[in-house]
């Protein structure tokens, strides 16, 4: 029989549906000391757009001549969109122009987003958001020129879904084990010892790798809560009525118990594993069931009701004991093929409308400032369309707002929609990313109080980088 750790045992409770409110109690130890900046608060929020958003339909070409270039480059795209309407979000003089405060270095090229994101072309006027252009998996900076004599060194599995899904979160194709998300917490709860790092690493979707660290793994909440792990919700051995308080503390004396009177290693951690999911989950509810709702109105739609979770989480951090979270949100339908000017339009209102919430809610709350929102995909699409939708891409461009995000500019690149201008691959129009995840990465953990040390040990190509810190964060890099 093979050798079966009590780390695995733990790790592997998952399957008793109750792992999710564990938190940090599935590590029997921490590594390392860091010594991150853990003073005040700060959370930062993932929103992952699983398919791979199409850059070039979110942030497009105002200028005349780019425009023209793009509708050129996908005539049918834009002809699927009936572009010529005058109702149309995709006619040029219904495009809502941005007015970025470094305009200069595009060189006179301009820009724009559909009325569909109306709220995010609101906030990065306003100053509240910043775009960043051109973001993807890289090792090292990359040329067209390398790709076509082959002597590129490339991630792993380009154009995968699941594969680029996992880079994006770990650096590593499926099966990774450990997410930037989660690396980043390792090294907040290991410079606060009085951190509770069960509620430091949160998702409001699925058991994905970025919130994955040594010493810390999520914990799952909804818009109505932490849900009972299975162990401490079933119906018939706890009731169905009010003797259920009795019988939840009839389960805790006996966890509890079995805790201190069993001599097997194994049964004393599944069972001091299984009170601290009950204590957890309890503290959780507790403390959400007794906050004021907000004013703040969150639409109905998965994304927004997860990040209304996010917000009501935020607002109860004083009673669990943080001052440091990483949030997981995630949200699909992204993988346009087909139908994109049907689908598209449509989650960009949802993801507007999400955000836009989410900021009413923590300005309400006067945490705002403290506060960082960022968006990340599988990758962007080609350049090329293919009838009435975009095939798997490469780089993209992504967003990123909050109180302290020098808003209102424009960081990394967005290259002009030319085939032949060197920045896109030789098949199918892919953009090649000028900017690495991992300075994307980096550029928010500054902010969020991690040296350059704690972040090299995070982003492990960071250093094949000549800039480390985008300067999209106040009180960070240039």
């Amino acid at each position: 029989m093979a050798n079966i750790s009590r780390r695995h045992v733990l790790a592997g409770l998952g399957t008793a549906g109750f792992a999710s409110s564990l938190g940090g109690l599935t590590n029997l130890g921490l590594n390392n000391a860091w010594a991150a900046d853990t003073s005040g608060y700060k959370a930062m929020v993932c929103i992952f757009l699983k398919g791979g958003m199409d850059g070039a339909d979110t942030i497009l070409p105002y200028d005349q001549t780019s425009y023209d270039q793009l509708v050129n480059v996908r005539s049918s795209l834009f002809n699927a969109h009936n572009f010529n309407s005058g109702a149309s979000s995709r006619n040029r003089a219904n495009l809502l122009p941005m007015n970025p405060n470094n305009a200069s270095r595009f060189g006179g090229r301009q820009f724009a987003m559909p009325t569909e994101l109306a709220p995010l072309h609101a906030m990065f006027e306003s100053g509240d958001l910043a775009v960043v252009g051109n973001v993807g998996p890289l090792i090292e900076p990359t040329t067209r020129a390398q790709l076509d004599n082959s002597t590129a060194v490339l991630p792993r599995r380009l154009f995968s879904h699941n594969d680029q899904q996992s880079t994006w979160m770990s650096f590593g194709v499926e099966g990774s084990r450990r997410g930037w998300g989660g690396l980043f917490m390792d090294r907040v709860v290991s410079s606060s010892p009085n951190e509770n790092r069960v509620f430091s690493t949160i998702s409001t979707s699925s058991n994905d790798v970025f919130l994955a660290g040594e010493n810390v793994s999520q914990f799952k909440v909804e818009s109505s809560g932490v849900s009972e792990p299975n162990i401490y919700a079933t119906r018939g051995i706890l009731g169905h009525n009010g003797a259920d308080d009795a019988s939840r503390a009839q389960l805790r004396t006996f966890l509890a118990a079995s805790d201190r009177q069993s001599r097997n290693l194994f049964e004393q951690d599944i069972a001091s594993a299984s009170a601290k999911a009950v204590q957890n989950t309890e503290q959780f509810n507790e403390a959400q069931q007794n906050a004021t709702p907000f004013t703040a109105a969150f639409p109905g739609d998965r994304v927004s009701q997860q990040m209304q979770a996010v917000a009501e989480t935020i607002k109860i951090r004083q009673f669990l004991n943080v001052s440091r979270q990483m949030y997981y949100v995630s949200v699909g339908g992204f993988d346009t093929h087909r139908v994109q000017a049907n689908s598209l339009p449509a989650l960009h209102v949802q993801l507007a409308a999400a955000i836009s919430a989410f900021r009413d809610a923590m300005v309400e709350i006067g945490e705002w400032n403290n506060v960082v929102v960022f968006t990340a995909s599988d990758f962007g699409r080609t350049l090329i369309d293919n009838g009435d939708g975009t095939d798997h891409g490469w780089g993209g461009h992504h967003i990123v707002a909050g109180g302290a995000v020098q808003g209102k500019n424009i960081y990394g690149d967005i290259p002009t929609p030319e085939l032949n201008n060197g920045l896109y691959t030789k098949s199918r129009g892919r953009l090649i990313p000028t900017t690495s995840v991992e300075q994307y990465a980096a550029t928010m953990g500054s902010w969020f109080g991690l040296n350059s040390s704690e972040l090299g040990g995070a982003l492990p190509n960071l250093s094949n980088f000549n800039t480390a810190d985008l300067g999209f964060m106040n009180g960070t890099g240039t």
